[in-house]
């Protein structure tokens, strides 16, 4: 199933890592010099924080007390600003010297918020932008196999969730990672002995921290894994919102959110009480390394072993050595639901997207269809096809009859490519040329498909006839609603053509649905229209209509209908009846209905039903 991110890809660990810096460098464009605009502020602020305790000690130990002898660096600055003395009389100057510093630290802050929110955008809308192609370029296939809920997720919460890691953690590694080395380095300057005392609680800090994040990573996972599901359920909800109310569901699927809601939810709450221990835990820790440093410190000051000054300093750069390594939880939790997060998006990335042949071509498509050995199989041991040899002149109309789950279907998706056929099952050629052979979007260009079910997107009427190709006028559009019979229905509509058809359609009936459908696919004239089981809603006058239109406005193209009508098969050059993925029977309409086979059987059913209808109307 597609929650299992980490080796689906099929990719070894190397590649993947390769990969991935690839991928993390496209999603970087224009964004990383951004983010070094905010490492360098962090750099800055850092900075600021570590000079501001050493002018505290300076002027508590040298300017007011002359408790040490300051280095030759600090003597120089100290008689630049006019000696210890003088400073000690206008103690406005270390003053100003900390405001100075400080409004430093303010405009650094303020750079390193802005880098920081420019380049965190800018990296999310790579990231939308390149899954959403991405997305687009992926098989038919793949998609079957994924949950659309659960896609959304991946391209909105979890790249949210890597957003506020890269943004708000990554780029403050670098300051902590300066403020840990300076704050070592001035606290070992300053004591020794005591910077050993405030060091040795650290490793068990990161001990803990480390654990921690194990525990983080197993727990966001499965949150994760069930956010998708539980935005599946939503979406599929949403989506078929007909359905429920017309069979009264609305209890039973809203009792099926709120399980798998609750389920949810006490995950999240279970990684809140983790997050809870783990803080009260290291705030005892740091508690107790903060009271190390108070008791030893001021023994050692008692002692004359540390000024006042430095005891201050000691204090603040004690602060800033303690506030990282806690905050280093809470920074490998947020990796932890970052790493997860990225897992799942690089899942969608790094997926095998359509590709042609290197020497792909175009041949001419209004040539005979042949069907060569043909066998499918969605899962294994479950064939679909077997053995399929059929042959489809060109120019002809070939009618295909069979039962739900017979491969009607699938022979029409497997001659559009929307799934690939493996070498080994046999091959499909048009005009001698294996369609693996043929560059796929000009193939799908010339094939008009119009299935049972067809999907319209919520724009007007016009613009969804139009989808197919942008170039298509007004005078195309029209021709092609006539030919599908739905120019009353459109001279009906209040805003003709300028009509929004809703989500899916939900505003046009079954029926003007498959008619939108077929008029989308008449607009431009393609060398092979099939029509799978594309007139069920209609009745068999339109029917008749539309099978005319189509036939005087595109008497050359190669016509592949699939149905359950015999009066809509009964026209076609060639029928052949499908019964588990295999021929049963072919030959026109004459010789089936008379061949005792199943053809004959639904032909003399629909008869009757036929038969009655006209009976019961004369009744009437």
């Amino acid at each position: 199933m597609d929650t299992k991110i980490h080796s689906e890809n099929g990719a070894s660990a190397a590649a993947r890592r390769k990969t991935r810096r690839r991928l993390f460098a496209r999603f970087l464009q224009r964004a990383k010099r951004w983010f070094l605009l905010a490492v360098l502020a962090a750099g800055a602020s850092a900075l600021c924080d570590m000079l501001i305790p050493q002018i505290v000690r300076i002027t508590l130990d040298n300017c007011l007390s002359n408790a040490e002898v300051p280095s030759p660096a600090v003597t120089s600055v100290a008689d630049a600003l006019g000696g210890f003395a003088y400073i000690a009389k206008h103690l406005y100057i270390p003053a100003l010297l900390i405001c100075i510093l400080a409004g430093v630290q303010m405009l650094s802050h303020f750079l390193f918020t802005v880098g920081e929110a420019h380049g965190a955008e800018t990296l999310v809308k790579n990231m939308r932008d390149a899954l959403y192609e991405k997305m687009l370029a992926l098989p038919y296939a793949w998609h079957q196999k994924h949950r659309t809920g659960d896609m959304i997720s991946r391209c909105t919460s979890d790249i949210e969730t890597a957003k506020n890691f890269i943004s708000e953690q990554l780029t403050n590694i670098f300051r902590t990672l300066l403020l840990l080395v300076f704050s070592a380095v001035f606290m070992f300057s300053m004591h020794a002995p005591l910077s050993w005392i405030a060091l040795a609680p650290m490793p068990i800090l990161v001990f803990v921290s480390l654990l921690f994040h194990g525990v983080i990573e197993r727990g966001v996972t499965a949150c994760d894994e069930n956010e998708g599901i539980l935005s599946a359920l939503a979406q599929e909800n949403l989506t078929g919102v007909r359905v429920v109310r017309a069979f009264g569901q609305e209890k039973n699927e809203i009792d099926r959110f709120a399980a798998q809601n609750h389920l949810y939810t006490e995950l999240w709450v279970k990684m809140g009480k983790w997050i809870s221990a783990y803080w009260c835990g290291t705030d005892v820790l740091s508690g107790i390394q903060v009271l190390l440093v108070l008791v030893f410190g001021s023994i050692f000051c008692i002692r004359g072993g540390l000024s006042s000054g430095e005891f201050i300093a000691f204090l603040s750069y004690n602060a800033m050595l303690v506030w990282p390594v806690r905050e280093l939880g809470r920074m490998l939790s947020e990796m932890s639901k970052a790493g997860v997060s990225l897992d799942r998006i690089f899942y969608i990335m790094e997926a095998e997207a359509e590709r042609d042949e290197t020497d792909a071509c175009t041949p001419p498509l209004d040539r005979d269809i042949v069907f060569d050995h043909v066998s499918f199989a969605y899962t294994e041991n479950k064939p679909i096809l077997s053995d399929i040899n059929l042959t489809v002149k060109a120019g002809s109309t070939l009618g295909i009859l069979g039962a739900t789950g017979s491969g009607k279907s699938t022979l029409t998706l497997l001659l559009d490519k929307l799934y690939d056929l493996p070498r080994e099952c046999g091959s499909i050629h048009i005009g001698g040329v294996d369609i693996r052979d043929i560059k796929t979007s000009y193939l799908r260009k010339n094939i008009g498909l119009v299935l049972q079910e067809p999907f319209l997107f919520s724009r007007t009427l016009r613009e969804n006839i139009a989808i197919a190709d942008d170039g298509v006028g007004e005078a195309q559009i029209e021709a092609a609603v006539k030919a599908a019979a739905l120019d009353g229905a459109v001279a009906n509509f209040a805003n003709g053509y300028d009509t929004v058809v809703g989500e899916r359609g939900v505003t046009l009936s079954g029926g003007q649905k498959q008619r939108t459908a077929i008029a989308r696919t008449l607009t431009t004239k393609k060398p092979i229209l099939i029509f799978d089981d594309s007139l069920s809603a209609v009745d068999a006058e339109t029917e008749e209509k539309i099978r005319a239109a189509i036939s005087a406005r595109f008497g050359k193209a190669t016509v592949i209908l699939i149905s359950h009508r015999i009066a809509t098969l009964c026209a076609a050059d060639n029928i052949i009846v499908l019964k588990d993925g295999k021929i049963t029977e072919a030959g026109t309409h004459e010789d089936l209905k008379c061949a005792g086979g199943l053809y004959q059987k639904i032909y003399h059913a629909q008869n009757r039903k036929e038969d009655t209808a006209n009976e019961d109307e004369n009744a009437d």
